[in-house]
């Protein structure tokens, strides 16, 4: 009993405890954010010592297309740009996660009912993807001590690298291609079994630097397959050897097209350069169909060189079609590109090209001028994947040439998406590996504005408010804060794509407005541009340049779990006592009236002969007073009333004003604006926004009351669902419902209603 007693007391401590702490939704952010200094300002700009270091690379690939294996050697020239030595360094090994002993077959999780051919092979992994390091030497050929540990690598040096200086060491290395569709990945190889084929998007393929900063220090985290990469910026010299009918895109521009292009090549490629609104085929699908039959035993190297970048990515294939265009800017030109095989067409010579570039003009108007030189589309099916200028994605047609609007949709969407990552993280520089959602999120709310300016009424995924809802009202036991590191993540997709994402629409639409949103996230672009910035520098900056304090927005919608969810409960309507008693007995009267005639009993004693009726002598003053008639002394206390009125409260009483006192209860925790519609009886209407500020005082009930010179017939919050509430049952007064429906049959795949929904195909088969 003593020990319950003990258990007790500490729980009544706790809660004491809890319930004296500042728990206020509007509280500032202090306790979560990291404390501003020399590197990083409070008002989210670098600081006046921020420094990043630079990793440049020089590398020499041969892909063996008959092994699908790869072979490299590459150059590192590290750049100490730290105020600190650096007793060792890191190094990348992503492509350990494809090693038969990798932790991202052992972590997995799920039970028997998910089960899939791809998690059968992860039980039970054959395949060895994972780096073959075959030499790591010095600038002198010595060879240096390092140490892997997984998907990370340690150099050790003999001396620490000082501040200021640089270190140079080469590493050869090879590595055999995971065929995707098998056994998953962003990067890996297509085959393509009708015409004994191989389609290769490559990237993660080399031993990078990892990211050194003030924040963390060494990045350090194990790449286990969803948190993606952060890496320093740098130059890259890279030639590749393919087969000599092979068609090469990459990061970068082309060095050498004299040597792999033929002069008919090149003459288009030069048209395509000054060509601003068709694509130009440099590689036409009639001379990639005759070209993929060709068989070649010689090699071909295509060199490119990419400055200022933070990774590198390539294709390889001889089934590519290839087109380009020019997108001019107010900066420089950008050459975009498109290669894809003839699985893509009619689809991707349609779109892919265009969608590049419109991407570029629709992102830098938010942002700022797309930098590099070349936005190139790579074709692949059933992926989307992100590197600097160049990018992987899927779309693809059926066999036939016909396609679902979905398929459509979805390939612009992803080509959109995917070539907006340059700008976040490619050239924003967020660490994906601990905040998926500082790149995702972010490209996913720039695509939204680009999908709304390709087609009003673009089917878009994410970015509306009222898309979210259905997560956000989920079971919070599988709902993660955006705020989660990626690997922690539930429902991937929702929580670092589309939720803040959403949230972004949110704050632009309805908390801030689009001219201080828009000036406030461009600022937070150009700030950041090539630089590596943190969710703080995100939130300070957004406030920073608006002159909008936003951190009970941050707190709610980043780093908790909590849904919209605010409900009308009563109104209560009043009228401004105008203590005019013609007016007020006149009311008193058809109060009264109305409650006799509505009382049972009456209803049902009217043919009753009641005693007073029989016996008249019972009858007297009162029962011939008209209680309701205005007397003389009460309409000289009313005309005495009117002389002491100020001229202002005379004008209030004169303007008949109606009153409605309107409780509301945020259910859902999540503090939001009161966007509220009135319809009066005449059939006008008015829209209030009221700032969430409203709640300050009380974060879950508040009472307003709202004046108007006319009778109000109906209210409704969230009219144009800008707050994502997941409850609109509770929005109106009077009340209004929504029914929700059920599935009487069992749903159909997502897969197989794309299939199905494809009225091309059944139009040509009518």
């Amino acid at each position: 009993m003593k020990k319950i007693l003990i258990i007790l007391s500490f729980f009544s401590i706790y809660n004491l405890s809890a319930q004296s702490t500042n728990q206020n939704k509007f509280r500032q952010l202090y306790d979560l954010l990291a404390t501003p200094n020399s590197y990083r300002t409070a008002g989210g700009a670098p600081g006046h010592k921020y420094y990043q270091n630079n990793a440049h690379y020089v590398m020499n690939l041969t892909l063996n297309d008959q092994e699908q294996k790869i072979t490299g050697s590459e150059t590192i020239t590290y750049v100490n740009n730290s105020p600190d030595n650096l007793e060792y360094l890191w190094i990348q090994l992503d492509q350990n996660v494809r090693s038969k002993t990798s932790d991202s077959y052992k972590v997995s999780t799920g039970d028997i009912n998910s089960l899939s051919d791809r998690s059968f092979r992860r039980m039970f992994p054959t395949f060895d993807g994972g780096f073959n390091i075959t030499s790591v030497t010095d600038k002198n050929g010595k060879n240096i001590s390092y140490s892997i540990n997984k998907t990370m690598m340690r150099i050790n040096l003999d001396k620490p690298l000082l501040s200021n200086e640089s270190f140079e060491l080469s590493i050869d290395w090879w590595y055999y291609v995971n065929e995707r569709s098998k056994i998953g990945g962003r990067s890996g190889f297509e085959y393509f079994k009708e015409d004994d084929n191989y389609l290769y998007t490559i990237a993660q393929f080399f031993p990078r630097m990892c990211v050194y900063n003030d924040v963390e220090g060494w990045q350090n985290k194990q790449f286990l397959g969803s948190g993606e990469f952060t890496l320093p910026f740098g130059n890259y010299q890279v030639n590749i050897t393919a087969p000599a009918n092979h068609v090469v895109s990459a990061t970068g521009v082309l060095t050498n097209p004299d040597e792999v292009l033929s002069e008919t090549q090149i003459e288009r490629l030069n048209k395509a350069k000054n060509e601003f609104t068709d694509p130009v085929f440099i590689v036409n699908e009639k001379e990639a169909i005759k070209n993929e039959k060709s068989q070649v035993k010689s090699m071909k190297t295509w060199k490119f060189k990419a400055e200022n970048v933070r990774d590198f990515g390539w294709a390889s294939s001889k089934k590519f079609i290839w087109d380009a265009m020019t997108v001019k800017q107010n900066s420089k030109d950008v050459l975009a590109m498109s290669f894809y095989p003839k699985e893509g067409n009619p689809l991707w010579e349609q779109y892919s090209t265009k969608a590049v570039a419109h991407t570029i003009n629709s992102y830098s108007k938010y942002t700022f001028d797309y930098p590099y030189p070349v936005a190139i589309s790579i074709h692949s099916k059933s992926i989307g994947m992100e590197y600097p200028m160049i990018c992987f994605n899927g779309g693809r047609p059926d066999s036939d040439g016909t396609y679902s609007e979905r398929t459509k949709y979805g390939m612009i969407s992803v080509i959109i998406h995917e070539v907006g990552h340059n700008y976040f993280p490619m050239i924003v520089n967020s660490d994906e590996r601990q905040w998926t959602w500082m790149d995702e999120g972010l490209n996913t709310f720039l695509q939204f504005l680009a999908e709304k300016e390709w087609d009003y009424n673009y089917p878009s995924r994410r970015g509306p408010a009222y898309k979210i809802v259905d997560y956000m009202k989920g079971d919070k036991s599988n709902i993660s804060p955006i705020m989660t590191n990626s690997e922690s993540i539930h429902q991937f997709g929702n929580n670092a794509y589309g939720k803040p994402a959403t949230a972004l629409n949110i704050l632009r639409e309805t908390i801030m407005g689009r001219e201080l949103f828009d000036y406030a996230f461009k600022t937070y672009s150009q700030r950041w541009m090539f630089k590596h910035p943190t969710p703080e520098d995100l939130f300070r900056t957004m406030e920073d340049a608006s002159a909008v304090d936003l951190d009970w927005f941050w707190r709610g919608w980043f780093y908790t779990n909590e849904h919209v969810d605010i409900s009308i409960d009563k109104v209560i309507p009043y009228k401004i006592n105008t203590n005019n008693p013609a007016i007020n007995k006149l009311a008193t009267k058809e109060k009264d009236d109305k409650i006799k005639s509505n009382d049972i009993s009456n209803q049902r004693n009217k043919d009753v002969q009641t005693y007073i009726q029989t016996d008249e002598s019972l009858n007297d003053f009162y029962n011939s007073y008209n209680r309701y008639e205005v007397t003389e002394r009460e309409k000289k206390k009313y005309a005495n009333f009117l002389k002491n009125l100020s001229k202002e409260n005379k004008a209030l009483l004169d303007a008949d004003y109606f009153f409605y006192e309107v409780s509301f209860t945020n259910v859902g925790g999540l503090v939001m604006p009161l966007i509220l519609e009135f319809k009066f009886k005449d059939g006008s209407s008015t829209l209030k926004r009221i700032p969430a500020e409203v709640w300050k005082s009380n974060n879950f009930n508040i009472t307003k009351v709202f004046g108007f010179e006319k009778e109000l017939d109906s209210i409704v919050l969230d009219p144009y669902l800008e707050t994502a509430d997941t409850d609109l049952n509770n929005n109106s007064w009077p009340a209004v419902y929504h029914p929700s429906t059920f599935e009487l049959f069992k749903e159909k795949s997502r897969w197989q209603s794309m299939k199905e929904n494809n009225p091309m195909k059944q139009k040509n088969k009518k």
